[in-house]
């Protein structure tokens, strides 16, 4: 049977996936989470998690590129609930550019400046414009709220925004915006529930660990630094991205293998982190199993928790100290090894991991005597966009 209860449909599109979530919208609660994973390849998988176990399933299917997943969740939703029942679709859009950050309804004007954007990042903006305009097509008179990645940052300080280029670049929105905003902004928030107000006002480092992969420093709430930068493929290594490279390597493998600009963004994109180290997979979980008979699964594991932990010690010289370190995603939520590795040799900072808590993946898995407390918190970043898109309609959505 189909239900009529008023939802909202939060949308997190990313390179290979579509996440969703569908909630009631007054009052704001989860009915369901699912995803479409293995977006661009032979057989990807349809996957649905509901508050009650009878709404579960899992069934393989074909999505050979996004504009056949959104239809695959168009169609899932159209035999879900009853027209009419659905009030808005919200989306994450990875990069507001030096112009959005708040969330705020996807109108045509919006779209064209979003397009514009696209060469910001053209690993994920096309494919959640292309989602946008599929909803738009298939719910004319449907509401849709563009909730941005990069809001989080958007108050750091100029000297952590500045990339060190020629300042006219600068003019043209050239500068560090850092992502995961969404995933950001509800640690936070469940920071701040778990642990009190002093906890989420002191000196915090967030990582956001996953196939994408992140760090940011936060003082009183606000965001002051940030690994990724102008583009999400900055910073720590990541699954199939590089992170952080010497820039004349570019003009080297230019030169020496007259690889192109195009090449090169798609080997730093989709070729490299993870994958491109272990030469065998992009999946922390297959490389720890690996590790102690495979040399470059190894490697790959301990360069990741190496970056990972000088990252920390740069925050806590930033933050002048550290109160709170906090993992999530997934890597982040469920790896103790990778979590175990990244905190070793960092008592000088007050890190002090409790071995049993940690492969318990307990709440807190610091020491009672550690002055740090160290937390591991599953992120949400569709219930972000729920609540983004509930403040946009105001009350009565």
């Amino acid at each position: 049977m189909k239900s009529a209860v008023p939802c909202i449909l939060a949308v997190n599109g990313g390179s290979s996936s579509i996440k969703f979530a569908l909630f009631e919208s007054a009052p704001l609660q989860p009915i369901l989470k699912g995803s479409i994973q293995g977006v661009g390849i032979a057989q990807g998988n349809f996957v649905v998690k509901g508050v009650s176990q009878a709404d579960d399933f899992t069934r393989s299917v074909k999505v050979p590129d996004h504009g056949t997943a959104v239809v695959l969740l168009m169609d899932w939703i159209g035999a879900r609930i009853e027209p009419g029942a659905l009030v808005a679709v919200g989306h994450r859009v990875v990069h507001g550019g030096p112009k959005y950050w708040e969330a705020r309804r996807i109108t045509p004007e919006m779209m064209g400046e979003l397009r514009q954007l696209s060469p910001f990042d053209p690993e994920h903006m096309p494919e959640e414009i292309l989602l946008a305009e599929a909803f738009q097509r298939r719910f004319p008179d449907l509401s849709q709220i563009a909730c941005f990645d990069t809001a989080f940052h958007r108050d750091m300080p100029r000297v952590a925004r500045l990339l060190p280029i020629p300042r006219r670049y600068e003019a043209k929105g050239v500068r560090r915006y850092g992502f995961h905003g969404l995933s950001y902004a509800y640690l936070m928030q469940e920071l701040e529930h778990v642990g009190g107000r002093k906890a989420a006002n002191a000196r915090v480092v967030l990582a956001h660990l996953g196939n994408g992969a992140s760090m940011a420093a936060v003082r009183e709430g606000r965001s002051v630094d940030t690994t990724m930068a102008f583009t999400p493929a900055s910073g720590l290594p990541m699954s199939t991205r590089s992170g952080d490279v010497d820039p004349g390597l570019a003009s080297f493998l230019a030169r020496s293998e007259n690889m192109t600009a195009s090449q090169f963004d798609h080997m730093a994109n989709h070729e490299s982190g993870l994958l491109g180290i272990s030469e065998t997979s992009a999946d922390m979980r297959d490389l720890l199993a690996r590790a102690s008979d495979d040399r470059r699964a190894a490697e790959a594991v301990e360069l990741f928790c190496y970056q990972a932990k000088k990252s920390i010690g740069a925050y806590a010289a930033v933050l002048g100290g550290l109160d709170t370190l906090v993992f999530a995603g997934g890597i982040g939520e469920n790896a103790s090894p990778v979590r175990a590795r990244i905190c070793e040799g960092l008592g000088f900072l007050g890190i002090e991991l409790h071995a049993a808590r940690n492969l318990a993946h307990a709440n807190v898995i610091s020491t009672d005597a550690s002055r740090v407390t160290v937390r591991v918190i599953r992120t949400d970043e569709e219930l972000m966009i729920a609540r983004a898109v509930h403040r946009v309609l105001g009350p009565g959505a």
